[in-house]
């Protein structure tokens, strides 16, 4: 798996590239701590549209790192292909609680509409 970030004000974005499983999820935790770390509150862009499989650690990871996002009064947003993460989030009815866009500018515009 692979990782880039950078910020967009008013967000951070991370571009995942890979699978999302027990090997990655621990890199991509790592990121989302630094993204979070020094944001108040934090906006992340999470684009995924890379990301051919996630497993139920990675799941996690994403469920998780939501959480602290919402705790912390910030907003995080997946950018989803077609196909097997947005199945999996509806199976397990979390998109109902993940806010999803099919775009990285559709997700910067909606962050960028509620700064």
């Amino acid at each position: 798996m692979v990782v880039r970030s950078w910020r967009e004000d008013p967000c951070t974005v991370l571009h995942v590239v890979g699978d999302l499983d027990v090997a990655g999820a621990p890199r991509l935790r790592a990121e989302f701590e630094q993204a979070i770390a020094g944001a108040d509150p934090p906006h992340l862009v999470v684009d995924l549209t890379e990301v051919p499989f996630c497993d139920s650690v990675g799941l996690g990871v994403l469920v998780a790192t939501l959480n602290n996002v919402q705790r912390m009064r910030g907003r995080m947003i997946l950018v989803l292909a077609p196909g097997m993460i947005r199945h999996l989030l509806t199976i397990t009815n979390l998109d109902r609680h993940f806010e999803t866009t099919t775009s990285l500018g559709e997700a910067r515009d909606a962050l960028g509409n509620a700064a």
